[in-house]
């Protein structure tokens, strides 16, 4: 994947610190969930194409999805699960699916908001989850692995967190 044109790139939850504006590259389409997110992402992009979740997207379209801290925003498991089958769905054959989340942190201060089946509220009233490494790997278990690492990495608030990128493939035709 050279990162061509003719590669089909889609950046899932496309804010406006995503990799749609880091990179800067007309040919990566961004989506999120939340049409206010949208707009913002267009202002310091307008060359990148940014469209609202519930556009329709054809089955075996992308080769790449990029799902960078969306499952922490996805506190509920039938709502990651049809998630995921979404993603494999829109993914081509042997397509790639790059997952950045949040580990379950081992903080005083994050074990008590875990002791609530692992869902907890931030002081700005988002809902959030954070996950195991073995969770992922369930959530994932329909994807082959490919590479895996945990790196630190600040929240959304600035504070120190540990997190884990899994890059997995969607199995080739036969």
């Amino acid at each position: 994947m050279g990162g061509t044109v003719n590669t089909a790139y889609w950046d899932a939850a496309a804010t406006t610190k995503t990799f749609t504006h880091l990179l800067h590259l007309p040919w990566l389409d961004g989506v999120d969930t939340s049409p206010g997110m949208i707009a913002q992402a267009r202002r310091p992009c307008p060359g990148a194409r940014f469209a609202a979740a519930d556009v329709p997207l054809p089955g075996a379209s992308f080769d790449l999805v990029l799902l960078f801290a969306v499952l922490t925003c996805v506190p509920d498991d039938d709502a990651q699960h049809l998630l995921i089958a979404g993603l494999r769905r829109v993914l081509k054959p042997g397509g790639l699916l790059y997952v950045s989340d949040l580990l379950l942190q081992d903080d005083v201060q994050s074990d008590a908001r875990y002791e609530r089946h692992g869902v907890f509220e931030t002081s700005d009233g988002l809902l959030c989850r954070h996950h195991s490494p073995e969770q992922l790997a369930a959530l994932l278990s329909a994807f082959d692995a490919v590479r895996s690492r945990t790196l630190p990495v600040p929240t959304m608030n600035g504070h120190p967190a540990k997190a884990i990128q899994l890059l997995v493939r969607t199995p080739k035709a036969t």
